[in-house]
């Protein structure tokens, strides 16, 4: 008997001493429970500098042999506190030492796990609401790159809000479109033309920029910076027939180019619905305030006459882009609005901003000026995958601004009105080509 009482203590020191050393590993470590993909969240700097990259792709950061290439992945915090950082990273051979930055704190780490392993990196604290950051940096390798990585790993600790884009990184990373809606004032009636003016201040003519001035229910009309050598004004129209192919678009529903300015290219557009595209090069500049005319004029016959002009300050007269016919409609113009996007998913890292103004839109009464307009933003932005948006009111002009990852945030439909300028457009339509 006092054998077996033996025993059973013997066992039970055994358990209790194997418990109390089975798992060392703080809490804060084992709490690394929110992922971060790279591929939708991370940019690669170079010498200060964002720069389109091949290193993220479909499955992350791959391929970071490079030493001056700093992978940099944003994220949104909604109150101060403390949060664990991590990675879910590997090395295809060898080791490697990466430094890990965030705010003001930096620490190293060594990875020699081939396939990916959560990595603790430490606890920080948040010290303001808002787009932060955090900075992995090459500092030694043995084998041809310094690691590949999936995600950036955070534990929440004090029940922060975090944000960040979680699905559909290619609209993610081309950040949120922005839109001005244009409140038509009661009085009018029929609204055969849209005049409005746009100025791009200085350094936000970034590449990948669409500044759309004048849109409406069935087409849009504006200035895009399409590279470092290139610029254009764009007017297009979308089908009646809803399909993202062109091609598929039965010849009854197809836009028709009725005719166009000189210098102006002509053609069809896929991918956001499909229909009549017309573009002219045009070397625009930033602080100038151009001008743009957008009219409709429906037909008896089922079909509407859509016809836009630009006007340049510099030549003093209103250019012809084009004028499409779009078939099965009806109507004269509806739905008016401005927007901003960016089209290049690798420049969603940068901010921009647009000032349109001088709103008006002309019925068989005369000019009506319009000062109201209600803000809004895209899916990307009302699913809160991006957070870097903002319009309304500046300097008695309407404005635009998105991405960037800055902290600048207007509530989404949110109204805003400025003060009327009363300056009528000085429009001779009889002169008009």
């Amino acid at each position: 008997m006092k054998s077996l009482i033996s025993t059973l203590i013997t066992i039970f020191t055994i358990c209790i001493c194997a418990c109390s050393q089975e798992d060392t590993t703080s809490s804060s470590e084992k709490a690394l429970n929110i992922q971060i993909a790279t591929v939708g969240n991370s940019w690669v700097m170079d010498n200060n500098k964002y720069i389109a990259s091949t290193i993220i792709g479909d499955e992350g950061v791959s391929n970071w042999t490079n030493g001056k290439h700093i992978i940099r992945t944003f994220f949104y915090v909604g109150k101060t506190g403390k949060i664990s950082l991590g990675l879910k990273a590997k090395v295809e051979s060898g080791t490697s030492k990466i430094k890990v930055l965030f705010g003001n704190e930096s620490k190293e780490i060594e990875l020699k796990e081939s396939q990916f392993d959560n990595i603790y990196i430490g606890d920080f604290q948040i010290d303001h609401v808002g787009y932060h950051y955090i900075d992995l940096i090459g500092l030694d390798k043995s084998g041809a790159s310094y690691a590949d990585v999936s995600d950036v790993l955070l534990g929440n600790i004090n029940n922060i809000d975090i944000k960040f884009i979680s699905d559909e990184y290619y609209w993610g990373r081309r950040g949120p479109s922005v839109h001005l809606n244009y409140e038509i004032p009661e009085e009018v009636g029929d609204i055969e033309w849209f005049y409005s003016e746009l100025m791009i201040p200085k350094d936000q003519d970034v590449i990948g920029s669409y500044f759309m001035a004048n849109g409406f229910n069935h087409g849009y009309f504006g200035i895009q910076v399409n590279s470092s050598t290139e610029r254009r004004v764009l007017f297009s129209i979308w089908s009646p027939y809803q399909t993202d192919n062109p091609a598929d678009i039965p010849e009854d529903y197809k836009i028709k180019l009725m005719k166009k300015g000189d210098g102006v290219t002509s053609g069809e557009f896929g991918n956001e619905g499909s229909g009549g595209q017309s573009y002219k090069v045009f070397d625009w500049k930033t602080e100038v305030h151009y001008r743009f005319l957008v009219g409709a004029r429906p037909s008896e016959e089922e079909y509407t006459d859509y016809t836009a002009y630009f006007y340049d300050p510099e030549m003093n007269n209103w250019n012809l882009i084009a004028q499409f016919r779009r078939p099965k409609t009806n109507t004269y113009l509806k739905g008016l609005y401005s927007f901003l996007e960016n089209f290049i998913p690798d420049q969603g890292v940068f901010d921009r901003k647009g000032m349109y103004s001088n709103q008006w839109v002309y019925d068989a009464a005369g000019w009506h000026e319009m000062d109201k307009i209600k803000f809004t933003v895209d899916n990307t932005g009302r699913k809160q995958n991006r957070l870097d948006y903002s319009g309304g009111v500046d300097a008695n002009v309407f404005y635009l601004r998105h991405c960037g990852f800055t902290d600048n945030q207007t509530p989404v439909d949110s109204e805003f009105q400025r003060n009327k300028l009363g300056i009528t457009p000085n429009v001779d339509f009889g002169s008009l080509e």
